[in-house]
């Protein structure tokens, strides 16, 4: 395992400066990712309940109490694209170049017969501090007390480029029981399987595009909320303690540990948990042409204002 410390941001920022980026046409950029936070139907905040303190001081004890609140919080743009240093997020594409044996994308289909196709596909994956920062804060504290996130904006979590080996080889994740056992960590549900967590590795059989790309944003998110991964990586986990109560690791179909957003293609207002089989909008089937696509990984997070030096309980 390798944390990522401060290159990133000090990479974007020499970027925005100098102006060397050429924006293309259909690329996601941060004001419009910022915008993206300010949703309410993916901040889902909460009043659920009370803490209740014992605070102490020279004239005596007493029992105090707080509100407790639940909200989500976005912390990661994760983007799951086609050809190597196309991150569609532009400002941050320069974070991911081809380098060494990380060379480029896509995807091997061949015609065996008529009956039998085989659909290798391959994404990158950059799992990457969500950029909206106070102003989602700002935002979110309209409604009431608001939970901090653990996530720092624009600091890279995960880069497949820097995680080659792991990545492009699934080693040694190809040994794992999970990637071994059937029906054991599946993104999808009876009649539409996605694809396997395990090996958490860039390459996918599966025939559509979207769920190829899910599939390996998922697999990311699975490695980053979680420590001691044989990958290269930066740990995203924040620790509990009085008051505080952060999400637990990112689990397939779980909603009570992550949602997410689409940013591209067509960006959406609201959260879903992965499979969202069956949701109707705009954008048909979500496909992108060019096989590039990012979502923001939304977070829940459990918090009261401190009244005290013990917490005596927390309700519920």
């Amino acid at each position: 395992m390798m944390r990522y410390r401060t290159l990133g941001a000090l990479l974007i920022g020499a970027v925005l400066s100098l102006g060397v980026i050429e924006r293309p046409a259909q690329a996601l950029t941060t004001p419009e990712i910022v915008a993206s936070s300010i949703t309410t139907q993916c901040l889902d905040y909460q009043v659920i309940g009370i803490c209740v303190w014992l605070n102490c001081s020279w004239s005596g004890c007493s029992i105090r109490t707080s509100v407790q609140v639940r909200h989500y919080i976005p912390e990661l743009v994760v983007s799951s694209y086609e050809n190597t240093g196309d991150n569609p997020w532009w400002e941050v594409a320069t974070l991911s170049p081809p380098l060494g044996k990380a060379l480029a994308g896509g995807q091997s289909t061949s015609d065996v017969s008529r009956a039998q196709h085989e659909h290798l596909r391959f994404k990158n994956v950059d799992a990457i501090g969500h950029p909206a920062g106070e102003a989602f804060s700002s935002f979110a504290s309209a409604f009431g007390m608001t939970c901090a996130g653990a996530a720092t904006p624009f600091q890279p979590y995960h880069l497949s480029t820097l995680d080659a080996l792991a990545w492009r080889s699934g080693i040694p994740e190809s040994l794992y029981p999970e990637a071994l056992t059937p029906g054991m960590r599946e993104l999808g549900q009876p009649g539409d399987l996605w694809g396997n967590i395990y090996p958490r590795s860039g390459f996918l059989t599966q025939v559509h595009d979207y769920k190829t790309a899910a599939t390996t944003a998922q697999r990311s998110a699975d490695v980053v909320t979680r420590t001691g991964q044989p990958h290269v990586y930066t740990p995203l986990v924040a620790a509990s303690r009085d008051g505080y109560w952060p999400p637990g690791p990112v689990k397939e179909g779980d909603a009570s540990t992550h949602r997410w957003q689409r940013l591209t293609p067509g960006m959406s207002k609201s959260c879903r948990v992965w499979p969202d089989r069956g949701v109707t909008d705009t954008y048909g089937d979500r496909l992108d042409t060019g096989g590039d696509y990012a979502w923001s990984l939304w977070r829940p997070y459990r918090c009261c204002k401190r009244r005290g030096q013990t917490l005596l309980y927390a309700v519920p």
